[in-house]
């Protein structure tokens, strides 16, 4: 059997953030023949542009994430709440891979979202906001995948989720499902 691709995407750009400490310890519960990686570079992606999205001009950064996307077997979206919605940073990157639209990236890709929030909200707002923008854009939002994660701050406070066995059962659950309805994909293509 091939290696199972999952690509995580963190709509958090600080580098110590929970969310993306959420992302590192999902990518340490994949099982054997599953790697999770982080993408890197959503910063440097510019605000969707029809004007950029023009074939043979489209942004290195919109088509590096483009073509990540692609390649992998499916995503785990791993987002904050900002404002009671998700972070420009994943609408950006949502947006970006959706198109062209009907067959972007993006399309029939299974998809999980955890989101994670100081609320007790578990930033349920983003979350929802998330799985809407990525139905929209074609993919396949594994909703029996979800998680949400709140007062984190209290929860996990200097701690890194991956010291936390209940975040971690959890994270390898949502990481195990993924990868089961990628693997699905790949044998059904």
């Amino acid at each position: 059997m091939s290696q199972t691709r999952l690509l995580a995407l963190v709509g958090s750009l600080r580098a110590a953030s929970i969310n993306r400490r959420l992302a590192e310890a999902a990518a340490q519960t994949s099982p054997e023949g599953v790697e999770v990686a982080i993408y890197e570079g959503l910063a440097d992606i510019p605000f969707y542009n029809e004007d950029l999205d023009v074939e043979g001009k489209v942004p290195a950064a919109a088509l590096a994430l483009r073509e990540a996307v692609t390649a992998s077997d499916g995503l785990l979206l791993v987002t904050p709440e900002y404002n009671g919605t998700l972070p420009a940073v994943l609408k950006n990157a949502i947006d970006w891979a959706s198109r062209p639209y009907g067959v972007g990236a993006l399309k029939t890709k299974p998809v999980a979202v955890v989101s994670a929030s100081i609320s007790p909200n578990a930033a349920k707002w983003s979350h929802d906001d998330a799985v809407k923008a990525l139905g929209v854009a074609g993919a396949d939002v594994l909703k029996e995948a979800s998680l949400n994660f709140g007062t984190i701050g209290q929860r996990f406070g200097d701690a890194h989720p991956a010291d936390d066995a209940e975040a971690l059962t959890q994270l390898a659950a949502t990481v195990r499902l993924l990868a089961d309805a990628a693997v699905a994909v790949k044998a059904n293509a």
